[in-house]
């Protein structure tokens, strides 16, 4: 029984045209991903500091919940 080499070489740019997109989608991501941390601290920043004890959490929380997102 015969065994035929089945892979092909990628077309003539397609692996550049991949690492475009793939660095494209990184920068997409990486500002929904800030965008969701801002927008968290904004929310949180607008309560109260009873509201923020309910939750379990202080001022100084804020930043330190922003800076995880940014990791």
């Amino acid at each position: 029984m015969a065994a035929y080499e089945t892979t092909r070489t990628a077309p003539f740019g397609a692996i550049a045209t991949f690492r475009f997109i793939q660095f494209v989608g990184n920068i997409v991501a990486a500002v929904a991903e800030w965008n969701d941390a801002r927008v968290t601290r904004n929310t949180l920043e607008k309560l109260s500091d009873r509201e923020l004890d309910d939750i379990g959490l202080c001022r100084g929380d804020i930043d330190l919940i922003g800076a995880k997102a940014r990791v």
